[in-house]
């Protein structure tokens, strides 16, 4: 199983959501959707607030492949280079991808920063809270307990037909 997470801050925050789960799944068979978090930005908060989505989902594709589809999608969304952590249309990371423990010039799995950010760890607890870093050992659920949550707002379910999603 691969586990991403999903950003939006910029015009239809939800609407770019809702796009980029439907070109993902072209390349990706998606098995669990969190729902909608509405989040303050992380790092630079000079910026609008942020919708946030992680998705749970089963893939054929090597990391690196899957890297640049996520990066295709991105750009063919209307993704500009920005400042580091700056605003974004679209913004899409792998956290997990399985176990797997990879670090190279291009991708570090399990995401560095994903213990630090509640803007992931509240959704992504929401579908996988047993889950443990291969790394730490420690379960999306005490990750979560150990950020702060005050700028983390669950909101609404991805409102996706049944169809689209395969059962977990």
């Amino acid at each position: 199983m691969i586990y991403l997470s999903l950003g939006s801050n910029l015009n239809d925050r939800f609407g770019n959501l809702q796009r980029a789960v439907d070109e993902l799944q072209k390349h990706i068979k998606i098995t669990a959707l969190s729902p909608v978090f509405a989040t303050q930005p992380w790092g630079d908060t000079d910026q609008p607030p942020f919708l946030n989505i992680c998705v749970a989902a089963k893939s054929e594709l090597a990391p690196h492949d899957l890297l640049d589809r996520i990066k295709t999608i991105e750009i063919e969304m209307g993704r500009q280079p920005s400042r580091h952590w700056g605003p974004r249309l679209i913004d899409i990371d792998i956290l997990f991808y399985d176990k797997l423990v990879l670090r190279d010039e291009e991708l570090t799995i399990p995401h560095p920063h994903l213990a630090e950010r509640a803007f992931v760890l509240a959704p992504l607890a929401v579908i996988i809270p047993d889950f443990r870093h291969p790394q730490t050992g420690l379960s999306v659920q005490e990750m979560l307990e150990q950020v702060d949550l005050s700028s983390v707002e669950r909101m609404v379910e991805m409102p996706f037909p049944t169809g689209h999603l395969e059962a977990v």
